[in-house]
């Protein structure tokens, strides 16, 4: 068995969805492995990693409306206002979709569906630069 590791930086736009599924197959293909299992963990309280569909602009803009409303800026709803209305909300949002995938490598690639994209879910309005640990293990 072997193991490899690296932090991957993401600049975003500020809140939406990034998607890395290229980055981390080029760092993944490069790792020369054929079966084993990458780890993503995203460092940070106010993004999240998801896969999700890659091939229709609408399903990302769907998503952003639905946290809205499950998680809108409302400065009367939240006690934690350190970093701005869209502080709070962005740490639920973490809370709902999680810092960390695990995906199988199966005969050197990533098994991800036809449609399936791995995204950087930004949830500040700001841009910010994010990081996300990757940790593969296999042979």
């Amino acid at each position: 068995m072997r193991q490899a590791s690296t932090i991957l930086n993401i600049d975003t736009r500020g809140q939406g969805l990034t998607e890395i599924t290229r980055a981390v197959g080029a760092w993944v293909r490069n790792q020369a492995m054929e079966e084993g299992l990458l780890t993503l963990f995203c460092r940070h309280t106010s993004a999240s990693l998801i896969i999700q569909e890659n091939a229709a602009a609408e399903v990302k803009t769907d998503i952003l409306a639905y946290f809205a409303r499950i998680a809108p800026e409302d400065a009367r709803a939240y006690a934690h206002d350190d970093e701005g209305p869209d502080d709070m909300p962005a740490h639920l949002r973490t809370i709902l979709t999680g810092v960390n995938l695990s995906i199988p490598l199966i005969g050197g690639r990533l098994a991800l569906g036809t449609w399936q994209g791995i995204y950087l879910f930004e949830h500040r309005r700001a841009p910010h630069r994010r990081s996300v640990a990757l940790h593969m293990i296999g042979e």
